[in-house]
């Protein structure tokens, strides 16, 4: 009786019936439906842009059609399998980092790309997941809080990688892939004196960073994010223009395609890592509240799927690339309104590019596969 009468439902109901073929094929709906409204409204902002150049719009789809089947392919993935395979997609991580540094390809004074003829890629996008996959899988069978010396192997894990794609040099990226490994720790249960001592630790590490490890031009960002107006047509440029452009969008903005500091090349970048200035500039403060409500709906939905996860490894990892993105989101606005240094972090799901885009919608996958692959009944 119980089983008829749910299959009425089912009928009659073809939402619940489209939830049900999308979970039987791992993919998390409420999740899948933020994805695709953040990376449909990317193209319309791309397009503007670019000029209306229809032609970076096409490729961007190309991008997106290959991300999303990344996503739907690493979903299929049981959750046990990437805890088996962890160890060794981080060794082939180091592997290809090693590589960059001897037979890399160099472009912008940088050394960060592998690849032959057209066809290139970054290596430090995969530490991007190989790193927060290591770190859950060393502290999953721990004891929780980990003890001081699973910590110390762990830092030792995040270092290696954060130090060698440094040397690219890649700084933001350095910080990013250390900030998932951090994040691993932190939901692990790191006590809250460690916490502390780790905030003080910044200052000596600051000094480290400065005086040995970042170059002029480093240096140089970071002077200009206190004072951009000292080099107003030099270093200060790029961050003034795109105030600029953020405060003239007022609460409308000024309308699609009627940019003007956008489409008089007042600041380069505009399709990359200043896309937000765009946006800002084209759909106003209203249209900004609505982008960061669909990325808050996308991290809340990560979260709780965290939350749901059956086992330490999926529940730190789940909550590791969570919150990665929340950091790849604030590191861009920051760039871009002049709180934080310019350090090339594209905005995510939304810059133009390829391999930032495909290695995100790979974290939503590894999400919707832990998800999905509960061996419950409720979602």
């Amino acid at each position: 009786m119980m089983w008829s009468l749910a299959a009425v439902l089912q009928r009659r109901n073809p939402t619940a019936r489209q939830q049900g073929f999308l979970h039987q094929i791992h993919l998390d709906v409420q999740l899948l439906v933020g994805l695709i409204v953040m990376t449909g409204f990317s193209l319309v902002v791309l397009y503007s842009a670019s000029g209306q150049e229809m032609g970076l719009v096409v490729g961007q789809i190309i991008r997106l059609l290959l991300a999303f089947t990344v996503m739907t392919v690493m979903a299929q993935i049981p959750p046990q399998h990437y805890t088996f395979w962890s160890p060794w997609l981080y060794l082939i991580g180091l592997l290809l980092l090693l590589a960059v540094l001897g037979i890399g390809s160099i472009g912008g004074g940088a050394q960060r790309w592998l690849g032959y003829g057209s066809v290139r890629f970054q290596p430090s996008e995969i530490m991007k997941l190989a790193v927060p996959m290591l770190v859950a899988w060393f502290l999953a069978e721990k004891s929780m809080p980990p003890k001081k010396r699973y910590l110390f192997i762990a830092l030792i894990i995040i270092m290696i990688p954060a130090a060698l794609i440094a040397k690219q040099p890649d700084l933001g990226t350095a910080l990013l892939v250390a900030s998932s490994g951090f994040i691993v720790i932190f939901f692990a249960g790191i006590r809250w004196r460690l916490i502390f001592f780790a905030i003080v630790s910044l200052i000596p590490l600051a000094w480290v960073l400065w005086a040995f490890v970042m170059k002029e031009y480093q240096k140089q960002r970071v002077l200009t994010m206190f004072n951009p107006e000292q080099d107003a047509l030099g270093s200060g440029y790029h961050i003034i223009q795109s105030k600029i452009a953020i405060g003239s969008g007022g609460l409308f903005g000024k309308g699609w395609l009627n940019g003007t500091q956008s489409h008089l090349d007042f600041f380069p970048e505009q399709s990359t890592d200043f896309v937000f200035a765009v946006i800002a500039e084209e759909f106003g403060l209203i249209g900004v509240i609505l982008l960061l409500t669909v990325y808050f709906f996308i991290i809340s939905r990560g979260l709780y799927i965290a939350s749901q996860a059956q086992d330490t490894y999926s529940r730190l990892l789940a909550g590791s690339l969570t919150m990665t993105f929340l950091v790849y989101l604030t590191v861009n606005l920051g760039m871009v309104t002049g709180i934080l240094p310019v350090v090339g972090v594209p905005l995510p799901l939304v810059s133009y590019g390829g391999t930032s885009v495909v290695t995100l919608m790979a974290a939503f996958g590894i999400l919707m596969s832990i998800h999905t692959h509960r061996r419950m009944l409720s979602t």
